[in-house]
């Protein structure tokens, strides 16, 4: 076996879902295996067969994986059990696997306090549930739990634990770091001293993130011997979370340089698959998060991007597509004619440097920035300025004026309610309308009346979403007559995201021009669109 070749157990469907506010569907933890195993993960943890319905019905309808192994969580058999008369082991083995992972204790303290047995009934009840679990699996792993602070506070109890396991035919034995407060130089430290008693080759690591060093922790075992890796996808898990697999997968492969059976093709998906798990979770993405998210190759100040211009790896520590994000040029009252010639050539705008209005479009960026907006993030209102100073952006609709009425009442049950209600005249098309829309606010009322107007003649705004609403006061020290800064992050039914931005002292004005320039940028690149594939 490669001592160099690290293989990479996923638990997002079972750690993951312990996450406060994650609960997954059946459809859900369907989703993310077939992602997973497109990704090339080695193992997947489907969840624990008879804790819960959901996990029940996973197993039922189980996805068929091209590579990785779908495996069930459990637990080695309860005290007073014999292994093949116990029903939660009888569960795990029964779930329609070929692998399995078990739990089970080897800290002296929990085997007295929780338990309430003796260290060698412990012992045994390791040895037996993984024996009875080998005649019936191709592979069975034992996850020994608090592993770290076991062998702390008794090393030769927590080492004969898991002999014990590895012994009756574990094909992984995995040491837990279950409370996440075990640093990086004792990780590597331990694991080392655990690799003289059972091999690496057998060696698994799974850390909790309650320190910030689950990623460190992981990649600090595999130094010290350990061949597999547990994790979640971007972190997911209970408290502070679980090692990030989605840090782990490229250092290991693109730091370490050390074989995973993830491809370099596949190694291009990961920015896919992180942002596929907050979908499904209905939740912004970590901008900040590394390798895959949106700033994780932004480049802001002018002299940065014209020494990545010349040489990424000046300020870029990987080419960001080998993970499958991209470089990103941020556009603020920093951005020099670099910034802005690198974010032409991003959204296919070829213009030259002495262009003239070049001068103009960075005066007039540094001047809206110093009235409060900011184009760092809103991507789709600077491609829209720019655009619009090289007259190169249709008027889809005209606004002649909108109104926006809030009621607030009891209704026939008593109970006091908030109604909006928005009306909205423009012309689209050279037909002019009247519409009226309702909602739940204000915005949604305006949004819902502007929709109204345009559907007939723009049916793909029905992909439209809004993903994201922020709202920041911008001149605090004027109280109730503030500025206020309105950022929306709108997406479609093909997965692209935009952020757009609109700021006024009336934060009903700057929700609007916020809307505006997502719904205008949204039509440019159907319109766009629909001349490429015209002209194929």
């Amino acid at each position: 076996m490669s001592t160099d070749r690290i293989y990479l157990y996923d638990s997002t469907l079972r750690d993951g879902a312990q996450t406060q506010g994650v609960d997954f569907g059946v459809a859900d933890k369907i989703a993310i295996a077939e992602a997973l195993d497109h990704l090339g993960i080695d193992y997947i943890e489907g969840g624990w067969p008879g804790a819960n319905p959901t996990d029940d019905a996973f197993f039922a309808a189980a996805p068929k994986l091209a590579k990785a192994k779908l495996t069930a969580f459990g637990m080695t058999r309860r005290p007073g059990h014999s292994a093949g008369n116990d029903l939660g082991l009888a569960a795990l083995l029964s779930a329609p696997v070929r692998a399995v992972c078990m739990v089970g204790k080897t800290w002296d303290f929990h085997v007295q306090a929780a338990l309430g047995i003796t260290e060698s009934e412990n012992i045994d009840m390791i040895s037996g549930s993984i024996a009875e679990a080998a005649k019936r699996k191709d592979e069975v792993m034992f996850d020994a739990e608090h592993f770290f602070d076991g062998y702390r506070a008794n090393p030769t109890y927590a080492l004969d634990c898991i002999k014990a396991a590895h012994q009756a035919g574990a094909r992984w034995v995995v040491l837990c770091d279950t409370n996440g407060g075990t640093l990086p130089h004792d990780i590597e430290r331990i694991v080392g001293e655990v690799n003289k008693v059972v091999p690496g080759t057998h060696l698994g690591i799974h850390c909790h993130n309650d320190t910030e060093n689950a990623v460190a922790n992981s990649l600090a075992a595999v130094r010290a011997g350990a061949r597999q890796i547990q994790g979640t996808l971007n972190g997911l898990g209970e408290r502070c979370g679980n090692a990030n697999l989605i840090s782990i997968i490229p250092s290991l492969m693109l730091k370490m340089n050390l074989k995973t059976g993830i491809t370099e093709d596949q190694l291009a998906s990961l920015t896919p698959v992180s942002r596929l798990l907050d979908e499904r979770l209905n939740r912004a993405s970590n901008r900040g998060a590394a390798y895959v998210g949106e700033n994780a190759f932004a480049h802001k100040g002018g002299l940065h991007v014209s020494a990545v211009e010349k040489d990424p790896r000046t300020y870029e520590h990987v080419p960001p597509e080998k993970v499958g994000n991209r470089r990103h040029i941020v556009v603020s009252d920093q951005a020099g004619r670099s910034n802005i010639i690198a974010r032409f050539r991003e959204i296919g705008l070829d213009i030259a440097p002495n262009h003239p209005k070049l001068t103009r479009l960075i005066e007039e960026v540094k001047t809206r920035e110093h009235d409060g907006y900011s184009y760092d993030s809103a991507d789709a209102s600077f491609e829209l300025l720019a655009r619009r100073m090289l007259d190169t952006v249709p008027e889809y609709f005209t606004l002649h004026s909108f109104r926006v009425i809030d009621e607030r009442r009891f209704n026939a049950k008593g109970q006091l309610i908030t109604q909006s209600e928005a009306t909205v005249k423009m012309t689209v098309k050279q037909h002019r309308s009247l519409t009226v829309g309702e909602g739940a606010g204000p915005i949604d009322a305006l949004d819902r009346a502007l929709r109204e107007a345009l559907l007939p003649e723009y049916p793909s705004l029905a992909t439209i979403r809004l993903v994201d609403y922020k709202v920041r006061i911008i001149t605090p020290e004027a109280g109730t007559k503030a500025v206020t800064r309105v950022m929306i992050e709108s997406a479609d039914g093909a997965g692209r995201r935009w952020s757009s931005i609109g700021v006024s002292a009336n934060i009903i004005d700057a929700s609007y021009n916020a809307l505006h320039d997502s719904l205008t940028w949204f039509l440019f690149q159907e319109e766009q669109m629909g001349k490429e594939k015209a002209a194929e």
